[in-house]
């Protein structure tokens, strides 16, 4: 491949994975405006929509036959992953009823440290001075958060959801290291359609009006379904490291969206303690990409 090609391929790397973040980054924001007050009946709409744009986006991809080896390949660290994205995706919609946005997904910012912290105890992967300290300033940062929700009569159910995403994740993350052949674009959409199934055992109702319909597929395939989409096919082409960088927009914009569009303002112990977050979440991504000094590999799809 020459220069030019290459860069233009990691140029196009980098807007996809940009893309895929600001594609996150919505989602809160979309589910303010939805009228429906059963998360469940939520979740089963957006799993929905999600599982089959993923699904069609394989099929125009990969083909038929494709797509059925593409399943058949998940294996049982494939289907942990499915489970660990219907859990994701359905706390996600819960957290969001409950508490602020902004909790949640700087909640979902610490997710590479707690993994850092996993992948120590499971796999034995040494952890960095720095490391250390960025995960004292997550735990800092993440109290101070939780310290101004109850003080605010926030509810602690939610908190607990939100809390849980990140530890998710972080098994999910540990799972990958050790499988890393595991494909992420059949594992989000059968974890889609599993939530999408659990969550129709537990809505009250089904139907919905034309306008949160809508609002539904919007959030489930242009939010959940292109997010994923615009990162698997991105996070090919350019650095994990940078890939990861990139990905902490989501968590920068999603408080913005909910400003903007909700007035939902953040307050001063929440903005306090999301910045700590977000200062140990760029000190150790930066670090972990200056310890290597051979080229980076892709981040994993």
């Amino acid at each position: 491949m020459s220069d030019s090609s290459s860069t233009q391929r990691s140029w196009l790397g980098i807007a996809l994975v940009a893309g895929s973040a600001v594609a996150w980054s919505y989602g809160g924001a979309i589910q303010r405006f939805i009228g429906v007050e059963d998360g469940w009946t939520i979740v089963f709409w957006r799993c929905l929509f999600a599982g089959l744009f993923l699904l069609a986006f394989m099929l125009i991809r990969d083909g038929l036959a494709g797509t059925i080896r593409l399943f058949r390949a998940l294996g049982w660290p494939g289907a942990f992953i499915a489970a660990g994205f219907a859990s994701v995706s359905t706390l996600f919609v819960l957290a969001v009823t409950m508490t602020p946005v902004a909790n949640v997904v700087l909640f979902m910012a610490s997710i590479p440290l707690f993994a850092a912290l996993l992948a120590r105890i499971v796999l034995g992967e040494p952890i960095t001075p720095v490391t250390w300290g960025a995960i004292g300033a997550v735990i800092l940062g993440v109290g101070i958060m939780v310290s101004s929700s109850i003080g605010e009569g926030g509810s602690p159910l939610g908190l607990a959801l939100a809390a849980a995403i990140p530890a998710i994740f972080a098994c999910m993350t540990v799972v990958t290291r050790r499988y890393p052949g595991i494909r992420m674009t059949p594992a989000a959409c059968g974890g889609s359609f599993i939530a999408c199934l659990i969550a129709a055992t537990q809505a009250g109702a089904f139907a919905v009006g034309l306008q949160d319909l809508a609002l539904l597929f919007c959030f489930g395939a242009l939010n959940l379904g292109l997010g994923m989409a615009l990162y698997v096919t991105g996070a090919r082409m350019i650095p994990s490291a940078l890939a990861a960088l990139l990905g902490t927009g989501e968590m920068i914009l999603a408080p913005i969206w909910m400003v903007l569009l909700h007035n939902e303002i953040p307050s001063a112990r929440t903005i306090i303690g999301g910045a700590l977050v977000m200062a140990a979440l760029f000190t150790y991504l930066i670090s972990h990409a200056r310890q290597s000094r051979r080229p980076l590999p892709t981040a994993a799809a």
